[in-house]
């Protein structure tokens, strides 16, 4: 099936539904040679019609051991490409969803089989998804070049979605993005950036972080990096690097990072190095702060956690039953300043073993809190947007089942894809219950796209409503009740903690090699 674009025509593929399907269309040029950490420019247009039948490649990350989707050392793919699935090319009004792909800011493709949007296309939606730049990248702080590449990649793929989607069937004027993790992160800086204003109209946040760098927190990374790769921590030699090269010396950085909670202080507890910088440009304010000044209080939001984050990060980086009553007091002083927010949390969750302490602890501090503080500052500020707010409950068997409703696993149910690598790994075997339970999902998602409407009753500060999604679904005041009520004394200065302390890590410099291996987050 051919369809026209501003850069020429683009054959896809029809689905079995009656649909269509177009990857790997280009909407920026590749970001390397002399446009390597510039910020993205349109593509070259392409003379016939372009096949647009198969994923781009992925953008330089770290090569993991069985990785499909790595890139061979000195590769600089055309990696800025996306993906269309649309239910009926011929319509011009149908409501289009975005997707924001997670991954610490370091790694991540939009052809991971598990974000693949066919299903949630049925549902009388247009999906896009794309690739954006990852790590260093996409968000290493250098001089002379914009922070926040990756944030402004993915600004270019929702400019080409404003020019492109109504002759695959999408309404532009009704676009939701949505993301999970980093994705989630995007959602919320593309909410508040100027360079974003009008580009969507509605957000889907899922596990925000909480985390967003000072430049000099970032440039303390830099030179981290930099040194890693034996080079001083300038553009010019950053990027005689191959980008793979670069990638690869990130993820030594990376799992330093995860062994070190000495010497890196929060970054430690956050599992990676990587986050978009207040640059008073591209991000004039932290999403927070700009939520609650009003930045977004047209646009419609959906925020949500699930219950048990922090068990997904102890797991893949092999903490997770290892942690002693010291390994919680030191994420206590580490992330609060101070040693009585860990007896706060003994007294609100006794009974615990302190591994399972230090999970809620570090859930409410990377996710599950700044999620909530989201929701508090746009529902506050809002004009015409509402926003809604969910807990996801449903606990994997995996482990015994004793990762709960760790983080990412509600991705396969948002998108369907309880088949996919990613479920078979983290899911387990599914049934009926779960196909049920990702079909409610993926109904409140797109009626919420459609209309602005979730479901469920609005979230209000004091009220705090919010959706439980289980095997048996409900509706909560408060889900986090008893972590809400430490962190509103410490953000009230009884102690010399804060809810989301300025960070500044101790990030080592020295002219050392930091052990291989791969690191989760």
């Amino acid at each position: 099936m051919i369809v026209g674009t501003r850069a020429g025509p683009v054959r896809g593929l029809r689905t079995p539904d009656g649909g269509a399907v177009f990857r790997g269309i280009p909407f920026a040029a590749p970001p390397f040679g002399a446009l390597r950490f510039r910020a993205p420019v349109r593509p070259a247009g392409c003379s016939g019609v372009r096949d647009a039948t198969r994923f781009g490649p992925p953008p330089p990350q770290p090569v993991w051991t069985g990785d499909q989707r790595a890139q061979s050392p000195g590769r600089a793919p055309d990696c800025l490409t996306l993906n269309v699935w649309t239910p009926d090319p011929s319509s011009r009004a149908l409501p289009v969803m975005v997707w924001i792909y997670g991954g610490a800011y370091e790694h991540g493709a939009s052809s991971d089989p598990g974000f693949d949007g066919g299903l949630l296309a049925q549902a009388g939606v247009v999906v896009v998804t794309f690739n954006y730049r990852v790590g260093f990248e996409g968000f290493g702080h250098l001089p002379g070049v914009p922070d926040n590449r990756g944030l402004l990649d993915q600004v270019a793929a929702l400019e080409w979605v404003r020019d492109n989607i109504a002759g695959l069937g999408g309404d532009p004027d009704n676009v939701t993005v949505f993301g999970s993790s980093a994705g989630a992160g995007s959602v919320l800086a593309l909410a508040t950036m100027p360079q974003a204003r009008g580009l969507f109209r509605r957000g889907i946040a899922q596990s925000i972080p909480g985390l967003f760098y000072p430049p000099a927190v970032a440039a303390r990374v830099t030179a981290r990096v930099a040194s890693a790769a034996g080079v001083a921590p300038r553009t010019e030699e950053l990027a005689a690097l191959a980008p793979q090269q670069l990638a690869n010396t990130s993820a030594e950085v990376v799992a330093e990072l995860t062994e070190d909670p000495a010497t890196w202080g929060a970054l430690h507890y956050a599992t990676t190095p990587y986050f978009p910088v207040v640059d008073g440009e591209v991000l004039p304010a932290t999403p927070f702060d700009a939520l609650a000044d009003g930045a977004a209080a047209d646009i419609d939001l959906l925020v949500g956690y699930n219950r048990d984050e922090y068990q997904m990060m102890l797991q893949t980086t092999g903490r997770r039953g290892r942690l002693d009553e010291h390994d919680v007091l030191r994420a206590a002083v580490t992330l609060f300043s101070g040693g009585s927010v860990a007896e706060d949390y003994q007294r609100a969750y006794p009974g615990l073993t302190p591994s399972a302490l230090y999970s809620v602890l570090c859930s409410d501090w990377l996710f599950r809190m700044p999620t909530l503080d989201a929701a508090d500052g746009h529902a506050r500020a809002a004009r015409s947007g509402r926003t809604f707010v969910y807990e996801f409950g449903w606990s994997t068997p995996v482990a015994d089942g004793e990762l709960g409703a760790c983080h990412a696993l509600e991705i396969p149910f948002v998108f369907g894809t309880l088949d996919s690598p990613f479920a078979r790994t983290w899911l387990g075997s599914t049934g009926e219950q779960e196909a049920q339970l990702s079909s409610r999902i993926r109904r409140a998602w797109t009626s919420f796209a459609a209309s602005g409407d979730a479901g469920w009753p609005e979230y209000r500060p004091g009220e705090a409503l919010a959706h439980l999604w289980d095997v048996r679904d409900g509706i909560e005041s408060e889900p986090a009740a008893a972590s809400r009520r430490i962190w509103r004394r410490h953000r009230l200065g009884e102690t010399a903690g804060q809810a989301r302390p300025e960070m500044e890590p101790v990030v080592p410099t020295a002219s050392i090699r930091p052990p291989r291996g791969r690191a989760g987050g």
